[in-house]
């Protein structure tokens, strides 16, 4: 009988955080690509680009025109998924048309007027400048009566359908708890009732004690491959200090945060030479008036890129119709963004 080897055998993981299993196969990375390659050649991006509705100065769809500011901005998405005022209705035929109305606001943040520049390439200054604005956008919505969850996010790259190139993220903040934050919250309070203690917390226990997937980390933050990673490249970062929100940190955790969010993404660049896409958000406590104290606050990366800047991750379908598959193990992946150093590699 051989012996197991998480690095050659097929096995399968599970997701405390959703009760999901991912299938990871690290046996696949072998064979031959003969799939869609993208283009490697990144356009050239202006500091400044006048066609632009996010820069300084210029008019959006709305007719609205851009102040010339100097660092973030936040303006309403004038393309809201989610409308503030929409009649109440509710559906219910046999339990089979279930449906009902939901409302909320959306909005867009702005990282910088600078139209070419990424959080990657953001001063530390300037990305603590984003998280004082998305703490400050959590508490302001959140402390609206109609809002129970907000979701602050970012796309970035066009393979994530980011549609403009200007540094930006948004917040949608719902009536409802969405569906990902939704398990998280269920689990979370599971596993309190069941251990009378934060799983997220036990879990960092568990990564400084194997250490083999850390990427980075600083006095108050982790960036990790967790071990139940469905993306080749995804990470985690999770605060050290049980915190359910970004309302609760501190100004030097305000500061680590900017800094680990800076190095995680600096990674991702390094690791394949290339604007690094993904699609990032924070989960964190609901904003319903309860405590919450099973949540713990922490950061989503969904990166695509798979094999080099040209070859990409798509959930297709074993993974759409079973269940999520990958087949870089999450250590050999940490290693590989450890490995790719914090200094940007377009840093002169």
């Amino acid at each position: 009988m051989f012996a197991f080897d998480f690095e050659k055998n097929s096995h399968r993981r599970l997701n405390p955080l959703t009760g999901d299993w991912v299938l990871v196969s690290p046996g696949r990375t072998n064979r031959p690509w003969q799939g869609q390659i993208e283009s490697v050649a990144p356009p050239t991006i202006p500091s400044y680009d006048p066609e632009c509705y996010m820069c300084p100065g210029n008019k959006r769809v709305s007719g609205e025109i851009n102040p010339q500011y100097g660092g973030t901005y936040i303006f309403r998405n004038d393309f809201g998924a989610l409308q503030s005022e929409v009649p109440a209705f509710k559906q219910n035929d046999s339990g089979l048309l279930v449906a009902q109305s939901e409302s909320g606001a959306c909005r867009v943040v702005c990282f910088s007027p600078r139209h070419d520049l990424t959080l990657a390439r953001m001063s530390a200054a300037e990305v603590r400048a984003v998280v004082d604005a998305w703490a400050e956008q959590y508490a302001d919505l959140g402390s609206q009566k109609a809002i129970n969850y907000v979701t602050i996010f970012e796309n970035r790259g066009a393979a994530m359908g980011a549609s403009n190139p200007h540094p930006h993220g948004q917040i949608w903040a719902n009536a409802s708890v969405p569906n990902e934050p939704s398990k998280e919250q269920s689990l979370l309070l599971d596993y309190k009732r069941k251990h009378d203690s934060c799983l997220l917390c036990e879990y960092v226990k568990i990564e400084f004690e194997k250490t083999e997937r850390i990427v980075c980390e600083n006095d108050s933050f982790i960036s990790v491959v967790p071990y139940w990673a469905v993306w080749p490249f995804e990470t985690l970062v999770l605060s050290k200090r049980h915190v359910g929100s970004m309302g609760q940190l501190q100004d030097a955790e305000r500061n680590a945060l900017a800094d680990i969010l800076r190095r995680t993404t600096t990674r991702y660049d390094n690791l394949f030479k290339a604007s690094f896409p993904y699609s990032m958000g924070f989960h964190q406590a609901p904003t319903d008036g309860q405590t919450h104290e099973e949540w713990h606050f922490h950061a989503h990366y969904y990166p695509p890129l798979l094999r080099s800047a040209t070859v990409r991750k798509f959930l297709v379908g074993y993974e759409m119709l079973a269940s999520p598959q990958r087949d870089i193990t999450p250590e050999s992946a940490a290693a590989r963004l450890r490995e790719a150093g914090d200094n940007h590699y377009l840093a002169k």
